[in-house]
């Protein structure tokens, strides 16, 4: 997607070199899931039905298999969910260390370019805050 924005001249060449050059590490930086999860793919507050304070339903466009941290990451762009979610949800199943720390971002970097492409630059910074922290 990095590439379709690039193509569309939404990425700049030296950005979507940066990109490939982090895609290069994801051996080390992202293990594969023992077993990939049925996962939303589209985890933003727009496709959350919450009434009185509480989540009673998601709208659910698209389901595919995937690490299940893809979904956690997703819900930190738009800030769908706080500390009390991640807090919850990590009690009922355990956040692996270094989520926060790498995985968060290299995930996210997955869906920003799909936005770059579809919605135009305003996410472009996103991309560069995250190949920055990865010193790219």
């Amino acid at each position: 997607m990095a590439r379709e924005a690039f193509d569309a001249g939404q990425l700049d060449l030296p950005m979507l070199q940066r990109i490939d050059r982090l895609a290069e590490r994801l051996p080390e930086l992202i293990d594969e899931p023992l077993l990939p999860s049925l996962i939303h793919c589209d985890m933003w507050t727009g496709n959350i039905i919450v009434i009185r304070g509480r989540i009673t339903g998601f709208i659910v466009p698209a389901l595919c298999y995937a690490d299940a941290e893809l979904e956690l990451a997703f819900s930190t762009l738009f800030g769908t969910f706080g500390q009390p979610f991640f807090k919850r949800y990590g009690k009922i199943r355990p956040i692996a260390e270094g989520f926060f720390e790498v995985r968060l971002d290299i995930y996210n970097l997955w869906y920003l370019p799909i936005h770059v492409r579809l919605f135009g630059g305003c996410y472009v910074e996103s991309v560069e805050r995250i190949l920055r922290r990865h010193s790219l």
